[in-house]
């Protein structure tokens, strides 16, 4: 599955503030992303890649998820050699729901940084995780 974000026109540190919903199909697999820059006249350049391993946010999922104040950390995961976290990622509960804030170094650029926000949604008529 393949989602884009809107383009920010001339901008060296755009923000996008944007909601993107993935299904997950296969949770041992991590969720690529790839950043372009935008060409009007030529093919998109690729800025750099990185992955999301999902496994420590689906465990957090499967904690019993009552009766925790708004704030509790339900796990830290530390960065290391093997993933792209730039620094210490926490699983939060909030506001009735689980977190993710993650600042993710990107790959085969020489320098490049995406902060993104996972969070889990059950759309409607699917059963609840």
């Amino acid at each position: 599955m393949k989602l884009k974000t809107r383009i920010v026109e001339r901008n060296v540190n755009p923000e996008w503030n944007e909601d993107l919903i993935l299904s997950v199909h296969e949770p041992d697999l991590p969720i690529k992303l790839t950043v372009y820059d935008h060409d009007r006249f030529s093919k998109d350049d690729n800025m750099g890649d990185a992955e999301v391993d999902i496994k420590p946010f689906l465990e957090a999922l499967n904690m019993k998820r009552k009766n925790f104040p708004s704030g509790t950390i339900l796990k830290k995961i530390q960065p290391t050699r093997s993933n792209f976290l730039v620094e210490q990622s926490q699983i939060i509960w909030k506001h009735d729901k689980i977190v993710q804030d993650m600042c993710l170094r990107l790959q085969h650029v020489e320098c490049g940084e995406v902060d993104l926000e996972l969070s889990w949604i059950n759309p409607p008529g699917a059963s609840s995780t």
